[in-house]
């Protein structure tokens, strides 16, 4: 008996590690940037927090809503005298005989009482719980339109670190080709050197060429690695996850090169910044109400039902135990006559403040209408700018290509062959951030014209 259960016991030892590990195990994704767009939306940690915080707006707006629905309470009291309280009452009360002044200690409650009693209170007039209601519909709205404002960024942050991931794929890619390149001419001008038909110098200068390209391939694939981190920071996706990026670099470029979006147009009114600071205006508005709702008068009812009972001993459980029934109908009316002129001094704030708002309203519209054109304009200069890189990148393949025929026809140094291919690795590098020039400011021009990224549900 006692060795089957040890190995029972072994059994579960064994068994319990292997489950953990396999609770550990690391997740896997592969996502394209219009996959990683859709699962960034839904999943990265401000996204999911703004999301949160339209909840708790739409928690708020009821709870101001209630304050105005009927409000029913209840109360149960039980008290144990345990010393019960003494008076004293003048002896010739109760004997006629007795001697002025002469007093006799009397204890007229029982010495445990319980009680119950229900209370509805309704609300039926105030004017601050009707701009209240107003004012909880603003704070929803500026809840959404916050929500709007934060995908469109997690839109654009997601955007732009996959770019920075396929930025450094293919900066690797063109390093491990140069370096690969270099090296054979750096082989076969040692030989040359050997033979005694070249300089050392030729050599030297190619090595310095390999170890620069070398040390260059070396921090790119760590910046790599770092991309890819910042990627899954951006998606919402745990940093020890895989994540594979299934697009590449010239794809996605020729994807965001749009000639119509430099023609596409909103109204100032529709930006999500314009927006925002019209819900700011709105509740600047709804304040100054408040404060004028304060000089109306409010008006509420309740009613209250209860029984209360008393005994020495605990009886009120017992059937015996009597109860005695109390209830109670009112209404309450409170009218604001005189403050001093603190209401109007606090109201003259509140109308101070909602002119800045409007002013600030103003402001924000023509901030949008140059946000846009910045945003196109940078736009226009990354699709002409990839234009121009391209065609530089072409002629400085065939420069470095034809300074690379002379060197080993022996018409040109090392140096002139060094030179053509440093404006080559320059021309590789420009051409390649060209490319996620025209996918970064597609996504920012993107922002500020998008209006549909997200929809508030209706009431």
């Amino acid at each position: 008996m006692r060795k089957s259960l040890l190995l029972f016991t072994c059994a579960l030892g064994l068994y319990f590690p292997v489950k953990a590990q396999d609770s550990t195990e690391v997740q896997s994704y592969a996502l394209s940037l219009q996959e990683a767009i859709t699962y960034g939306l839904e999943n990265s940690y401000t996204a999911k927090n703004a999301q949160t915080d339209i909840e708790i707006a739409l928690k708020q707006k009821w709870e101001v809503i209630a304050q105005g629905l009927p409000q029913i309470s209840g109360e149960v009291t039980y008290q144990n005298q345990l010393i019960q309280p003494t008076s004293f009452i003048p002896a010739e009360v109760f004997d006629p005989s007795a001697d002025p002044g002469e007093f006799l200690p009397v204890q007229f409650s029982q010495k445990q009482n319980a009680s119950a009693v229900a209370t509805w209170n309704q609300l039926i007039f105030d004017g601050s719980y009707i701009v209240g209601v107003q004012s909880a519909k603003t704070l929803l709205q500026i809840s959404e339109n916050a929500k709007v404002k934060t995908d469109l960024e997690v839109k654009q942050d997601i955007i732009e670190a996959y770019g920075n991931v396929l930025l450094a794929q293919e900066s690797i890619t063109i390093f491990q080709k140069n370096l690969k390149t270099i090296t054979k001419n750096l082989e076969d001008t040692r030989k040359i050197f050997e033979n005694g038909l070249g300089e050392e110098e030729d050599v030297e200068q190619l090595q310095i060429t390999a170890l620069g390209l070398e040390t260059q391939l070396n921090n790119t694939v760590r910046q790599l690695a770092i991309a890819y981190d910042m990627l899954k920071l951006t998606l919402g996706i745990p940093i020890d996850s895989k994540l594979v990026v299934t697009d590449n670099l010239e794809d996605v470029t020729m994807q965001y090169y749009d000639l119509n979006l430099l023609t596409q147009d909103i109204q100032a009114e529709k930006n999500i910044d314009f927006r925002i600071a019209q819900d700011q205006t709105n509740l600047a508005e709804t304040e100054v109400k408040l404060e004028k709702s304060k000089a109306l008068p409010r008006l509420s009812a309740y009613i209250n039902y209860g029984a209360s009972g008393a005994s020495n001993q605990f009886t009120f459980f017992s059937d015996e135990q009597r109860y005695f029934e109390q209830s109670i109908i009112g209404v309450s009316l409170t009218v604001p006559i005189f403050s001093s002129g603190m209401r109007a001094a606090k109201t003259a704030q509140k109308e101070l403040a909602y002119k800045q708002s409007l002013e600030d309203l103003e402001l924000a519209r023509n901030q949008v209408k140059l946000q846009i054109a910045r945003a196109r304009n940078d736009y226009q200069f990354a699709l002409d700018n990839f234009g121009t890189q391209e065609k530089n990148l072409a002629l400085a393949e065939r420069i470095e290509n034809k300074n690379a025929i002379k060197f080993f026809e022996g018409i040109a140094s090392s140096f002139e062959l060094s030179e053509a291919q440093s404006q080559l690795y320059q021309a590789q590098q420009d051409y390649l951030q060209a490319m996620y020039d025209v996918i970064a400011n597609k996504a920012a021009l993107e922002k500020v014209l998008d209006t549909t990224i997200y929809k508030p549900k209706e009431d």
